[in-house]
């Protein structure tokens, strides 16, 4: 079972992240109009969309990682820019989508770095613990002494989840980290991120697989052009009409026979 060094102090379902009216320009180019949403303790919220969306972005503004043109984001009913970024380190993990990196570090090095918000800390005890746990849920025990640049894209890209893991945060943010992963390891990703929000954090995603997010999500949110569209739980948004009509392709959404979860199908032929 995955451990949090910092527990968020909510009740599940109560808010952890609210963002009220943001909009995103760069340039001359607006990328997110008007976004308002919840991000809540004990939940996965999932972000979907056709390409160029704008869920990356809006993933990157709510991380603090982009900076909003208007609007507000408020961590923990404080202001997000009120938070400095040693202490939103410990509050938040954050996933980019751009798994590669640099300088040849080894495996066990970049988990590491996961764990450097909590220097000089009492919570660094932990330390040699979150790292063997992450590696170990990531399952990237056998590329431990490994080179990163010499890793395919799929285990690279398991390598940056564990260091997500290690931090140990009550929030995790996450872009698209099955992009790159086989079946295992896709549903092996959103199994840890279920057990996340079990365990209490607060977890976004944004995913393109709107089956595997039907499965794993407990709400989404649909964005087109820089947009909400819809949001609520994945029965109430993925539907044939609303899929059909965002990603301006015809599917059918059914339900497996076997389990009940919701099965996104393109219309082909």
């Amino acid at each position: 079972m995955v451990k949090i060094t910092a527990a968020v102090r909510k009740q599940p379902g109560e808010p952890v992240c609210s963002v009220s009216e943001i909009d995103v320009c760069v340039g001359d180019k607006q990328l997110l109009h008007s976004i308002s949403l919840e991000l809540r303790a004990g939940e996965v919220l999932a972000l979907l969309g056709p390409n160029g969306a704008g869920k990356s972005t809006l993933l990157s503004a709510i991380s603090g990682e982009l900076e909003t043109t208007s609007g507000s984001i408020e961590f923990l009913d404080k202001p997000l820019g009120d938070w400095g970024l040693k202490a939103l380190s410990r509050l938040r993990s954050v996933l980019l989508q751009e798994h590669q990196l640099m300088f040849p570090f080894s495996t066990v090095e970049v988990v590491e770095m996961g764990r450097a918000p909590w220097h000089r800390t009492p919570a660094e005890e932990e330390d040699a613990e979150a790292i063997q746990e992450a590696i170990a849920t990531a399952d990237v025990t056998h590329l431990h002494s490994r080179r990163v640049p010499t890793l395919s894209g799929g285990e690279r890209a398991r390598v940056s989840f564990a260091r997500v893991l290690a931090g140990r945060t009550g929030v995790v943010m996450l872009d698209e980290p099955t992009a790159a992963l086989d079946l295992k390891h896709q549903e092996a990703v959103l199994q840890t991120v279920r057990e996340l929000a079990a365990a209490g954090a607060a977890v976004l995603v944004v995913i393109h697989d709107l089956t595997l997010a039907a499965a794993y999500a407990d709400r989404v949110t649909l964005l087109k052009q820089g947009r909400i569209a819809a949001t609520g739980t994945p029965a109430e948004v993925l539907t044939t009409e609303t899929v059909s009509a965002i990603y301006d392709t015809p599917v059918e959404v059914i339900k497996n026979p076997r389990n009940g979860d919701l099965l996104v199908l393109p219309l082909r032929g």
